[in-house]
């Protein structure tokens, strides 16, 4: 049964009245009907029974099974939702976090991975050119990216199966088949498009249409990864899960963790020319965990290219935005050791990789105003086997 409100906030707890992170619920009682729920400490807001009881005018959008109306009502609406949540804090309903069921908050349209720090983009190409320069020449001068699979992200707590597919190390003469022995993380932060647009966004119009952020783990398997990108890219090594936080932590929670991005190395074409524009870095403070050990905390704030000029280059040739597109930074690394967003860059590429059984722990927090914590939904998932058999025929028998 709901509480009538939650116990008062330990002082620090990032899920306070600063940060409200909207997410989508069910209850024991009522597994079917899932509902819009605005995370308070450990507490649940039922959005859509606060807005009746209170008369909103926003009720209908907060009736609903999935974040989409929402996202798609725009700025000048989500501002006034968060205002009324808000008030609501004070008598519920709210729902205990243990005892309710999170689902992925959104219907994810389009989803697109990008690859965005200088770091990380540098540590790969030493490993992989040890020969040549790291960075591309096309690095520094746009935000590269590819788009990847909607249809497998998925919510934090969904267990990860171990991919199949082909497999040659550089020794072999043939490639193989089977699971993949090289399984990796990538700690990423992802930004969820609500207001839609026919056509290019330019720097200043993210804040109109992007909603809101959440942590990101997109899977990697490297091996299948290493023989099949030439020439087109990411393809199965990528699009088997990506993982994605159940609480999506609106924008304007971030505006004291606004900060300037690294300084810029190379001119930039004036879609891209940020330098008039507010602070387009985020200070998000991200921790990894792997079986409860911390393994790297990634700086956010250290990423070359940000979200709006992401936005931008992603729009400029005409493609449109849809309500619930999902975008990601890229694996986050900064420039020290313990910063490194990826068992790629941890191991140098030589292992140890995941395990069958491992578990990995995405968490994150922004400062905010008066000294608080903004927090973002930690990112959780769990190794399981592969399969067992072979393909054949055109099938694959689990």
């Amino acid at each position: 049964m709901p509480q009538h409100s939650p116990r008062e906030l330990p002082e620090g707890d990032p899920f306070g009245a600063d940060t409200l992170p909207y997410g989508v619920f069910t209850t024991a009682d009522a597994p079917d009907r899932p509902r819009i729920g605005v995370r308070y400490g450990d507490s649940v807001l039922d959005a859509a029974a606060a807005a009746a009881a209170h008369g909103s005018a926003h009720a209908a959008l907060l009736d609903a099974p999935t974040l989409n109306p929402l996202l798609a009502a725009g700025r000048p609406v989500w501002r006034a939702v968060r205002a009324e949540v808000r008030s609501w804090l004070t008598d519920g309903p709210f729902h205990p976090l243990s005892e309710v069921t999170l689902h992925l908050p959104f219907e994810v349209a389009d989803y697109v991975d990008f690859y965005s720090s200088e770091h990380h983009a540098t540590n790969v190409g030493r490993i992989f050119r040890p020969n040549d320069e790291p960075l591309t020449p096309n690095w520094k001068h746009l935000p590269i990216g590819y788009h990847g699979r909607a249809g497998t992200v998925v919510v934090s707590g969904t267990d990860v199966v171990r991919p199949r597919g082909q497999r040659k190390a550089p020794t072999d003469a043939l490639p193989s088949f089977g699971p993949s022995l090289r399984l990796d993380i990538e700690a990423e932060v992802g930004f969820v498009v609500g207001t839609p647009a026919g056509g290019p966004v330019g720097i200043d119009g993210f804040r109109e249409h992007v909603f809101g952020v959440c942590l990101v783990n997109d899977w990697s398997a490297r091996d299948l990864q290493a023989w099949e990108y030439v020439p087109l890219g990411p393809f199965l090594g990528k699009s088997f899960a990506t993982s994605a936080s159940a609480w999506i932590t609106p924008l304007d929670a971030f505006d004291e963790a606004r900060t300037a991005p690294p300084e810029r190395t190379h001119p930039l074409l004036p879609y891209l020319d940020d330098s008039a524009a507010e602070p387009g870095g985020l200070d998000l403070r991200i921790e990894v965990k792997i079986n409860g050990e911390t393994v790297s905390r990634p700086p956010f704030s250290a990423m070359y290219w940000t979200a709006a000029q992401q936005l931008a280059h992603m729009t400029v040739n005409g493609a449109t935005l849809r309500t619930g597109d999902l975008y990601a930074s890229g694996t986050v690394s900064g420039p020290e050791p313990d910063q490194l967003g990826c068992l790629l860059e941890l191991t140098a590429g030589k292992g140890p990789w995941l395990e069958d059984g491992d578990e990995v722990t995405l968490t994150a927090w922004a400062p905010g105003p008066g000294g608080a914590r903004i927090g973002l939904g930690e990112v959780t998932g769990r190794i399981l086997p592969a399969p067992d058999g072979a393909p054949a025929g055109g099938t694959v028998t689990p």
